[in-house]
């Protein structure tokens, strides 16, 4: 019998310019430059030097893409057991391994190469071990190896403040660290919620995530827990001095319609809890980086 999943193979002549742009991730790498240049503009009490954010943005830009990429080449056969993510160039034969994997060392090498000679070195190296913490602890071996695979590797897609942070002054910040902390707490509900949703794609694909090792009482236990850590850090700022009122007034609220979504969660008697949770989260995390940045500049 035919395998359900089986995706048509389509010609690889019939290239076009949207199926590198879906190597990508466009969406995701977005919101990553958000929170870049919210770093950048907490970093700095003055204006910003236009041309050192341009080359920042397209240096780690590049980068993010390029470890989008890796991760498309890597998660190849995943991806096409799961209907999330079938429709990608490579499942359906749009590109070959070998063009992706050119295509990532390209965009990759020159964003590094933007970002060591027009921005500054420290912020070379950190998008670079974020780069490789992304593509290659990540997804080549974490992934696929333990159920805390995001909770561990999520920590190479929290950089992105911190990596704006060091653009602007050249140098690791407290500050720019809490910025940090708070995607990082931020990732495993917010990614668990999705896993949670995808749970029966995931096991056939056999990548161990937290509802297919440990089942979806525990991982909904789990997002309960994380968000309120979440919580804590998001309060961070504003207790160091680093926000004022208009971000902890702002961040309150965006917390409270979490918790309400994670808390339905929770109950498990809503099947589509978990996909709300999942696309909340992402308005969550953009949101909250709007309003910090709206405090930076509007500052009660």
């Amino acid at each position: 019998m035919r395998n359900s999943y089986q995706l048509p193979v389509l010609s690889v002549r019939h290239i076009s310019w949207r199926s590198y742009y879906q190597l990508c991730k466009p969406r995701v790498v977005a919101v990553m430059l958000l929170t870049a240049l919210v770093g950048m503009c907490l970093a700095l009490p003055a204006a910003l030097p236009v041309d050192t954010v341009i080359f920042a943005l397209i240096g780690i830009g590049l980068a993010a893409g390029s470890a989008a990429a890796i991760n498309h080449l890597l998660d190849e056969k995943i991806d096409r057991l799961m209907s999330r993510t079938r429709y990608r160039p490579l499942p359906q034969g749009q590109l070959k391994p070998s063009q992706v994997l050119s295509f990532a060392l390209l965009i990759g090498t020159l964003g590094i190469a933007i970002l060591f000679a027009l921005v500054n070195a420290i912020t070379a190296w950190l998008t670079l071990a974020s780069l490789i913490g992304y593509a290659l602890i990540y997804t080549a071996v974490l992934k696929r190896a333990t159920p805390q695979n995001i909770t561990i590797g999520g920590l190479a897609g929290a950089a992105p403040p911190l990596l704006g942070w060091t653009a602007m002054t050249g140098q690791v910040d407290g500050h720019s660290l809490l910025l940090v902390l708070i995607i990082f707490a931020w990732t495993p509900p917010h990614f668990w919620a999705l896993a949670l949703h995808r749970k029966d794609e995931y096991a056939r694909a056999e990548v161990p995530m937290l509802p297919v090792t440990h089942g979806e009482a525990f991982t909904r236990l789990q997002i309960l827990l994380y968000t309120v850590l979440m919580i804590i850090t998001t309060v961070l700022p504003y207790a160091t001095g680093m926000s004022g009122l208009l971000y902890i007034t702002g961040v309150m609220i965006l917390n409270g319609r979490f918790l309400q979504h994670v808390l339905r969660l929770y109950r498990g008697q809503d099947q589509q809890a978990a996909i709300r949770t999942f696309w909340f989260s992402i308005r969550y995390i953009m949101w909250l980086f709007v309003v910090l940045l709206a405090d930076h500049y509007l500052p009660l």
